[in-house]
């Protein structure tokens, strides 16, 4: 390589418009970051879980490539924090949630999922169908 050339002229590092495949994953990755970021603190009871997880669903089925959203509040989770607080309320975050999410970009289905692993809300990509 000579020293006026750059590494970005070099095959391997060519630019090329992203597959759908890939487009279609990074559209879930979207939703997923939309949704928990605007719903995280949300408050939540146990009266309020139903219509929180519809709510959560409809909001995110309006964007783009989106097939379906399913959330499910975890009843026995949000219990257990309720009665370990004074307040007939929470916040809602991901230890509360199960969502799976499915996006139809071109013909290519993409299935994710976030629920609690090892302490922790992952998402994760569950399957890809062409």
């Amino acid at each position: 390589m000579s020293p006026d050339s750059d590494a970005s002229d070099s095959p391997s590092n060519a630019s090329r418009p992203p597959m759908d495949v890939e487009q279609a994953c990074f559209e879930a990755g979207i939703k997923f970051g939309s949704l928990y970021h605007q719903f995280a603190g949300t408050p939540l009871s146990l009266e309020s879980a139903d219509s929180l997880e519809r709510a959560i669903e409809e909001a995110i089925e309006n964007q783009p490539y989106c097939r379906s959203v399913t959330v499910e509040v975890q009843r026995d989770a949000l219990e257990a924090a309720l009665e370990e607080s004074t307040a007939s309320y929470t916040e809602l975050t991901g230890r509360f949630l199960e969502v799976e999410i499915v996006i139809d970009y071109e013909e290519i289905e993409v299935v994710t999922r976030m629920e609690m692993e090892d302490g922790y809300p992952l998402m994760a990509l569950e399957s890809v169908r062409e």
